[in-house]
């Protein structure tokens, strides 16, 4: 006897998220607080910062679509240099090509489509795929196949390698830092940046000398809120009561298109020995994840902010002395020590607002100052307009 079993095979298609839109995940309701007419207002609701679904939506929509702040160009210094990154979800790498230009591309290779560069280092002279060893230019042309097309055949017949090399990513240097944009066709950088390089063209920015970079590593909490932190001055006299001399009374907010944050002209200035900081500054932004801080008068620290979770994020901060002068082993190592400290007293109040975010009470996005908020309000927009502009229906949400 021959017992016979049939297998059904059963298909089951399903919508991914990358087709729903926000109103298809959340509702038009979910942001009704957020959209009250009151004096007072409320924030973004808590699902923005931690719920993955959100999370990706962010990923297809916000990081594909803007320019996102990826790294400095002085850690690049030799032609061969690549960083691999991740934009809105998506492996790609940077490198500095044989004629010292930085360029961004899809990491990817062109055959099975491995991740080519999986950590910071320096290729050589060309970029070779460890599986089957395709080798591309440092510019991304396609050199080699070997063996693709059989034996004694490297290029199968009708294959045309100048159509096969890596796939670039628009990317654009603006002095000592690098931007990408995965649009096809984005903004043209020079109005993405222009209010920012107006509110800088007092300072010599282009001779800032890179001194020290700070790699925090991790920080466990959505970009969104580190952005935020950095943008409002509410906070600076409670938190960095000790490592900072700048009175709230003293601070204004700044909103100028996609240029976000705050500015300090110290009333009564003070001597702190270098200290604490007590000096004029500039707070400034770029959406999504550019920062800038101008410190009176020879000062600059730039925040690299990359998301990579829903609740995490990768911080790096730069120093650099505008002056054209030198400083001294001992003073660079004050200066670390100064921003480390502001740093960690900023990680400790974002990484509870994070944890915060799983309260019923941050159901309703919590209320914003009308006075020293404005800002941080701006940012919250610019972070709903994107996600709900590139969203299958579009519009406001």
């Amino acid at each position: 006897m021959v017992t016979v079993f049939y297998f059904r095979v059963v298909v089951v298609i399903s919508f991914p998220l990358m087709t729903l839109s926000f109103n298809d995940i959340y509702g038009a309701d979910s942001l009704e607080q957020f959209f009250s007419n009151t004096t007072v207002c409320h924030g973004l609701p808590a699902f923005v910062y931690k719920d993955e679904d959100y999370w990706r939506l962010e990923n297809r929509t916000l990081f594909h679509t803007t320019w996102v702040f990826v790294g400095f160009a002085h850690e690049l210094a030799r032609a061969g240099d690549v960083v691999p990154i991740t934009v809105g979800g998506k492996p790609v790498f940077l490198i500095r090509d044989k004629d010292g230009t930085v360029k961004a591309f899809h990491n990817a290779c062109r055959h099975r489509c491995l991740k080519l560069i999986d950590r910071p280092g320096n290729a050589g002279p060309r970029i070779r795929c460890p599986y089957h060893s395709w080798v591309y230019a440092l510019d991304g042309r396609l050199l080699s196949t070997p063996f693709f097309g059989g034996p004694d055949q490297h290029i199968p017949e009708g294959f045309d390698t100048t159509a096969h090399g890596l796939v670039p990513v628009h990317c654009e240097v603006w002095h000592d830092w690098i931007f990408v944009n995965l649009d096809p066709e984005p903004e043209p950088f020079a109005e993405y940046v222009a209010p920012l390089a107006t509110r800088l063209s007092d300072i010599d920015v282009a001779n800032a000398q890179p001194v020290a970079i700070l790699d925090f590593g991790e920080v466990h909490t959505n970009w969104k809120l580190l952005m935020e932190n950095f943008i409002e001055p509410y906070h600076v006299q409670f938190v960095h009561s000790t490592t900072t001399e700048q009175p709230l009374k003293d601070h204004s907010t700044v909103i100028d298109g996609c240029c976000l944050g705050s500015a300090v002209n110290i009333s009564n200035p003070v001597n702190s020995g270098g200290n604490t900081l007590a000096v004029d500054s500039l707070y400034l932004t770029l959406f999504p994840n550019f920062v800038f801080g101008r410190y009176v008068p020879d000062q600059i620290g730039v925040h690299l902010n990359i998301p990579v979770a829903v609740d995490r994020t990768l911080q790096k901060r730069a120093i650099y002395i505008t002056d054209g002068g030198q400083r001294d082993a001992a003073e660079i190592e004050a200066l670390k020590k100064l921003w480390y400290d502001v740093h960690k007293e900023d990680h400790a109040m974002v990484e509870r607002l994070q944890e915060g975010k799983a309260s019923d009470v941050a159901a309703g996005g919590g209320m914003l100052s009308p006075h020293w908020e404005t800002s941080v309000r701006r940012f919250q927009e610019l972070a709903l307009e994107a996600v709900s502009r590139h969203s299958r229906e579009g519009g406001n949400p």
